[in-house]
């Protein structure tokens, strides 16, 4: 997935493509910013711009907690940030605003994401 992204727009166009393509995922906004949950179940990213004046444009995603949040800022802190609100849950935020983004590894960090939100019987069931 080598997309040239240039605007948010489009930063959320290839967010949503990549969110909406694994199993039983939707969309609905969460406190004014799109949010992708299983359907009936957990969310497992949301994409932000400029969310509250922060300039920033990224999807958040689930980690398996504060130790792997940490290991990814520290690992790549052009890349990845504690962000507001959802970073003390162990979320990570990834920058995807670059034309450089390297969409591969963000489609493997948001199923990553898709699998620690996903029921059990998604998991059985082979998920992604």
């Amino acid at each position: 997935m080598a997309e040239q992204v240039n605007t948010p727009a489009d930063a959320l166009d290839c967010v949503r493509s990549i969110a909406l393509a694994l199993p039983e995922a939707a969309e609905r906004p969460s406190h004014g910013a799109p949010g992708f949950h299983i359907e009936n179940g957990k969310f497992f990213a949301y994409f932000w711009h400029d969310h509250h004046g922060d300039g920033e444009t990224a999807v958040l995603l689930k980690t398996t907690g504060a130790e792997e949040q940490t290991m990814l800022i520290e690992a790549d802190p052009d890349l990845y940030y504690k962000p507001a609100y959802l970073g003390s849950s162990g979320w990570i935020a990834i920058r995807v605003a670059a034309p450089d983004t390297d969409w591969d590894h963000v489609a493997d960090r948001i199923a990553v994401s898709w699998e620690l939100a996903a029921p059990r019987r998604l998991l059985e069931a082979g998920g992604r």
